[in-house]
């Protein structure tokens, strides 16, 4: 397994945490997957919405980042956060339909670059559920720094043309930074 594009950047201090949690809405019960979540951060945040009736699954391809995640959940003694080594365009270690909320903070324009994009679209699209929500965050379409070149950022619309073969709707997008939104797609 080789280090992901983005591994060791994390977007997390960009954006307006208050603002991405009140739309994702999340509930004592629910069952979050951070795709692609490097060490950590939004599923540990993340962790003080989610009880212990919920369960958080973080996934990514950078070993580094998933046994910092581990250390910093059981140092915290947060028993819902499960992490786990594993290229997000293969076979996720989730059942079918069994996550409600999988959250890919600015990632899906890494994915597109290294054309890993469409495996692991279609792994969401098997372990989310029915009613279950993409919660997509990208950086604007504007120049930076912070973030990746201007090229190939994903302006909202495209990114829900990017999706919609995948069965996914776009529901609404919000800002949630200077740099970045949050764009809520259902099946």
């Amino acid at each position: 397994m080789s280090k992901p594009i983005a591994a060791g950047k994390s977007s997390f201090e960009l954006i307006d945490a208050e603002q991405l949690f009140k739309a994702l809405n999340l509930k004592e019960d629910t069952i979050f997957l951070d795709l692609a979540c490097g060490k950590g951060a939004y599923a540990l945040a993340a962790s003080e919405y989610i009880g212990s009736k919920g369960r958080i699954l973080a996934v990514d391809l950078w070993e580094e980042g998933i046994t910092s995640l581990l250390k910093d959940a059981a140092n915290r003694g947060l028993d819902q956060i499960e992490a786990t080594v594993v290229a997000v365009s293969q076979q996720l270690p989730l059942s079918d339909s069994s996550v409600d909320i999988c959250l890919m903070a600015t990632v899906l324009h890494d994915l597109i670059e290294d054309k890993t994009d469409q495996a692991t679209l279609l792994e969401v699209q098997r372990v989310l559920k029915t009613q279950g929500t993409l919660a997509v965050i990208e950086f604007k379409k504007i120049d930076g720094p912070p973030g990746p070149p201007i090229a190939i950022r994903l302006a909202p619309e495209a990114c829900a043309s990017h999706l919609k073969p995948f069965g996914f709707k776009l529901e609404r997008h919000v800002d949630v930074g200077p740099y970045t939104y949050l764009a809520l797609f259902t099946r």
